[in-house]
């Protein structure tokens, strides 16, 4: 009887898991349009947020007859997704649907007293990538700020964090270094999604709201904290232009920290984040170097390439027009890497191996990194895991008091 008892389970718990899963948006559209209804709806949004249908959040809503879309807010790389990195996001009207689109991101990334002048409920959803520094979680807690100063209800769609929910690493951000790619005091890779993060500024006091408030969560349903963006079926839909592939995510926490420095991550390439390179670079013996510090789960292969201006993905690229040596990253067992630890790992290299090329770009490299300390022990010649043991006390910290705020 136990046998038959466990395989019942076994299949019972497969059942489970082979579900597909449903984002809050498609929960939204499915069980909870009720709360929608008599509202003038602000939307803050971008071309992630999809239905499992296929279709568009605000294309699904739009012409509901109980509610009425009054405003559209676009994060960095606009609602479209199209605009590229760093580029001002304009204010517009959506052609397919005549909305007015008002930008988060250029002199304005907190929506005004103004733009909400319309709006009585405002909705979140947007992708993340699951990186402190992806600039998306930044606008989020804007969000909730301009939510709470104006005293109107905010609905979070919370949506899977594609590298997933487990492992976190790198440094917290210090005070000092806050800026749009450091928002808050986390770590480099926090393994939460959306809608844990938004309860994690409030719960936590970066965000100090006002009694009352009203925050909801609509949580995803069908997703385990341990799977990958790799694990899914999904075509994957790229967060930004210069994300193209699921591999681009996996190691982009880690790779993105080439940006503050003098070496290519790939902008101007097809591959960014997954091609690195500058014309002083000897592919050979950097594969060398980082094999010698382990890149568990990632296959480096020599490459030279020449970046170059590509529209919609890069313009006026690092080293435009010059050859570049470098490496090529080949993702080969998702859950095996460890993207924050190649990323610090490539950075001492490079400082061990071209000491008169190599220079880390110290205003923005503290930023995306969020502590001073860890540039100054590289450029001291320190060892990677004597930069991870000095973060190491911190994190577990962190670690204990996310665990209250984790939804799934």
């Amino acid at each position: 009887m136990f046998k038959y008892l466990f395989v019942l389970i076994v299949i019972f718990t497969f059942s489970i898991s082979a579900q597909p899963i449903m984002t809050g948006a498609d929960v939204l559209i499915s069980e909870k349009l009720i709360l929608l209804s008599g509202k003038k709806i602000g939307i803050v949004t971008n071309h992630t947020a999809l239905l499992s249908d296929g279709n568009h959040l605000v294309d699904a809503l739009v012409g509901k007859s109980d509610f009425q879309i009054t405003a559209l807010f676009g994060p960095e790389h606009g609602i479209r997704g199209n605009v590229q990195a760093g580029e001002t996001v304009h204010s517009d009207v959506d052609v397919k649907t005549g909305i007015k689109i008002h930008s988060l991101y250029g002199n304005t990334k907190k929506p005004t007293k103004e733009m909400l002048s319309n709006v009585d409920l405002l909705i979140f959803d947007i992708q993340d990538v699951g990186a402190r520094f992806y600039t998306y979680i930044s606008t989020l807690f804007y969000v909730i700020e301009s939510a709470n100063e104006n005293n109107i209800p905010l609905i979070v769609l919370d949506r899977p964090n594609p590298i997933g929910g487990f492992a976190i690493d790198g440094p917290i951000r210090k005070e000092g270094l806050e800026s749009f790619v450091g928002i808050a005091p986390i770590p480099v890779i926090h393994s939460m999604t959306v809608g844990e993060l938004a309860n994690y500024f409030i719960g936590e006091g970066l965000i100090k709201v006002k009694q009352g408030f009203s925050l909801e969560i609509l949580r995803i349903q069908n997703w385990n904290r341990n799977s990958l963006v790799t694990d899914y079926d999904s075509d994957w839909i790229p967060p930004s232009p210069n994300l193209p592939f699921k591999e681009s995510a996996i190691v982009y926490p880690g790779t993105c920290l080439v940006e503050g420095t003098n070496v290519s991550e790939g902008r101007g390439t097809l591959n960014p984040f997954l091609t690195i390179g500058a014309p002083f670079i000897n592919s050979q013996e950097l594969i060398n170097e980082l094999s010698v510090l382990g890149h568990p789960g990632l296959l480096l292969s020599a490459t030279a390439f020449v970046p170059m201006d590509i529209d919609g993905m890069s313009s006026n690229p690092k080293y435009k027009n010059i050859r570049c040596n470098g490496i090529q990253i080949s993702v080969k067992s998702p859950k095996d890497v460890k993207p924050f630890e190649f990323g610090l790992n490539l950075i001492c290299a490079l400082q061990k191996l071209y000491p008169d090329n190599f220079q880390i770009r110290d205003k923005s490299f503290d930023l995306l990194i969020g502590d001073k300390n860890i540039r100054r022990l590289i450029k001291s010649g320190s060892t990677p895991n004597q930069i991870l043991n000095s973060y190491f006390r911190e994190l577990n910290h962190f670690q204990l008091i996310r665990q209250k705020y984790l939804l799934y």
